[in-house]
């Protein structure tokens, strides 16, 4: 896996003319080298033998088969017109006749596998894992020590710190700051990898463009925080021996011996009232309680402790949409101003990304969400977006393409975060 900044960051963005590694701009900085591709590395799925998940298709008229699906174990993925289709614990597969669902197609995970995996870990060097993503984010400090500060704000269940970049001139570190903040979060779900890509590269670009006139308001006026990975323990298992596994929750261990809770089914936002599984081998685990995970906890107080965050972004993936609150209602946002405010900041950045926007509850009522909770508990303007692919794995070419178009789309966030209500008026 490769650690420097890809290069369209800044050619992409502002010429097409232009080329050369972004690893230039910062010559001199020690960065640590690739990984040799694990020995094992190539096309079999003999490791995924014994994975009790199945990837099925079930019929779905309407979110609310779709959310009587999740409630039933079904990690949705992909939503066709009359049918979605997901992965699945065997046990929970078995009972959807019972709840009247009838399985259209099915194979096992490791079948799966076999048919989609093209690329495996040791072609998508471009993509970061965890000690390339903290070394990635030590060398983007070291080199902007005016404007930036790079800290942990916590520790997962493995014992990993999730760090965050600061890119702010006047306050650093924990130090409180009244200037307006926004936060960008990804990798909340372990596979989602490309994820990581957007916010390392915002956090990259913001600084190697400093100097531009726009680029230079944000940091004399704004609070910017970029947390590029919320679920490092995931990440590191799911591309544990260069194969990936399709994992999606942290590595809890549940009483059951299953691994893992779903990360943005574990905040206090309707948790677990619908769009979620209490079975603790489902993908869509929302744990034995709200806050119940080390990584949520950590979110929690961190955006407690920072009253000045207006606006959010979680970064997912896939399937190229832009959603805002409310996830957990089947009803809009009863505040209708606040309400136009989303509508208009969606509509602004999907001008750059070409992505749907629309309410969550849309695909499925999802409870437990971060973006819910955080508007909820904060008045935050928080946001999810799903990017580009058709897969979790989408391979290296799609990095570039995905980043650059996030990175136009974060600005305009950036533009609004000092008023968002500036839209409503």
């Amino acid at each position: 896996m490769k650690i420097s900044l890809h290069a369209f960051l800044l050619f992409s963005l502002v010429s097409s003319a232009a080329a050369g590694p972004f690893d230039q701009l910062r010559s001199g900085l020690p960065l640590p080298s690739a990984p040799e591709p694990a020995a094992e590395a190539g096309t079999s799925t003999d490791y995924l033998q014994g994975d009790s998940r199945y990837w099925v298709t079930v019929p779905a008229d309407d979110k609310y088969d779709r959310t009587a699906l999740l409630a039933a174990g079904l990690d949705i993925i992909e939503i066709e017109k009359s049918t979605v289709s997901g992965l699945i614990v065997k046990n929970e597969m078995d009972q959807l006749a019972a709840k009247g669902f009838i399985v259209i197609s099915r194979q096992t995970i490791q079948e799966y596998a076999k048919q989609h995996l093209k690329d495996f870990p040791a072609a998508d060097a471009v993509y970061h894992n965890y000690k390339e993503t903290v070394d990635e984010l030590k060398a983007l400090a070291a080199a902007h020590p005016a404007e930036t500060s790079l800290f942990s704000i916590g520790t997962t269940v493995e014992g990993r710190d999730i760090w965050c970049l600061r890119i702010n001139p006047a306050e650093k570190g924990q130090t409180p700051s009244s200037r307006p903040a926004a936060f960008f979060m990804a990798n909340h779900h372990a596979r989602e990898h490309l994820t990581n890509e957007v916010a390392l590269g915002l956090a990259g670009y913001l600084l190697a463009k400093k100097s531009d006139p726009q680029i230079k308001k944000f940091l004399e006026t704004l609070d910017i925080y970029i947390a590029p990975m919320t679920n490092p323990d995931g990440v590191e298992y799911d591309i544990q021996n260069g194969k990936y596994r399709w994992h999606r929750k942290n590595m809890r261990v549940n009483p059951d011996k299953t691994t893992g809770v779903d990360l943005n089914r574990n905040y206090d936002s309707l948790w677990c009232q619908a769009g979620a599984s209490h079975y603790p081998g489902s993908d869509t685990y929302c744990g034995p309680y709200a806050f119940s995970e080390p990584e949520t906890q950590i979110i929690r107080k961190f955006v407690a402790a920072r009253p000045n965050i207006n606006t959010l972004m979680s970064y997912h993936s896939y399937s190229s949409l832009l959603l805002y609150p409310w996830a957990g209602k089947n009803t809009p946002l009863e505040n209708k101003r606040d309400l136009k405010v989303f509508e208009a900041m969606a509509k602004g950045m999907t001008a750059f990304t070409g992505y749907r926007p629309q309410q969550s509850s849309d695909l499925y009522v999802a409870t437990g969400d971060t973006t819910d909770w955080a508007y909820t508990t904060d008045g935050i303007f928080a946001f999810t977006t799903e990017l580009d692919g058709t897969t979790f794995y989408p391979g290296a070419a799609i990095v570039d393409k995905a980043v650059a178009k996030n990175i136009k789309a974060a600005l305009y966030l950036l533009s609004v975060t000092a008023d968002p209500y500036q839209l409503a008026d």
